[in-house]
């Protein structure tokens, strides 16, 4: 699914114009940009969470050539889903 057709949608469940739908995802996108930059953890019932993980130095080689590199230490985000969407994603169909 596109940002578009996830603007559509959100139009058409909440009875929203393409516009207003489109101001509340980029609302919604910049709210969880801003709490995860801050290291905070974002919730939502019934989907996950997202928060943000610290990864280590490591050492790495480069294909090309095999010498050895320091790869940075960097922080990620990661998803976990919650077990009602884990649930929805693994019932099977009779």
């Amino acid at each position: 699914m596109t940002k578009a057709e996830l603007v559509a949608k959100v139009a058409a469940e909440a009875g929203l114009t393409k516009a207003a739908a489109e101001r509340a995802v980029n609302a919604f996108i910049k709210a969880l940009a801003e709490a995860l930059v801050k290291g905070e953890r974002v919730a939502l019932p019934g989907l996950g969470v997202f928060h943000v993980k610290e990864r280590k130095a490591r050492k790495g080689r480069n294909p090309r050539t095999g010498e050895e590199i320091t790869i940075p230490a960097r922080k990620v985000v990661t998803f976990s889903a919650a077990k009602a969407l884990r649930e929805a994603l693994n019932k099977k169909k009779r």
